[in-house]
């Protein structure tokens, strides 16, 4: 496997990736913001991922965020960050519970408690960092470039 190098003279010369962050301090005021925010950074990105990437990021957004909401008493942050060559997309959520995350045996009678398995399906990693004051779960979802016509 090949895998290509790229050397820069200085950290200047690096492009930066493309970021995008929000807090809110009362909850969430609406998850479509959150799926919204994905689909803004994922059409800038170079190449373009194709449109069932997208979903499955947005997917995975909403159901961490959606936790957060549910969960932390607090408030919550989401980053979301572009990996170099848009191969994958770092999506940080930051909450003031100090729970670790739990996911529920399969149940396809019980309605909800199915996101966290959708989550470790969809990311290519999903870690838990314990925080002073609650924790940040951090999913890497992988995406696929879309294919010319």
């Amino acid at each position: 496997m090949d895998i290509p190098l790229r050397t820069y003279a200085t950290m200047q010369d690096r492009p930066a990736p493309l970021c995008y962050s929000r807090t809110w301090e009362n909850g969430v005021s609406s998850i479509g913001d959150a799926r919204d925010a994905v689909a803004d950074l994922l059409g800038r990105a170079r190449p373009a991922p194709d449109r069932r990437s997208v979903q499955d990021a947005q997917l995975v957004v909403s159901e961490l965020v959606t936790n957060a909401a549910k969960h932390a008493p607090g408030p919550c942050a989401l980053r979301l960050e572009l990996l170099p060559g848009s191969t994958a997309l770092r999506v940080c959520v930051t909450d003031t519970s100090g729970k670790p995350l739990r996911q529920r045996p399969p149940d396809p009678r019980r309605v909800g408690g199915h996101g966290l398995r959708l989550v470790s399906k969809l990311a290519a990693a999903l870690e838990v960092t314990r925080l002073a004051r609650g924790k940040r779960v951090t999913a890497t979802v992988p995406l696929t470039g879309a294919t010319a016509l």
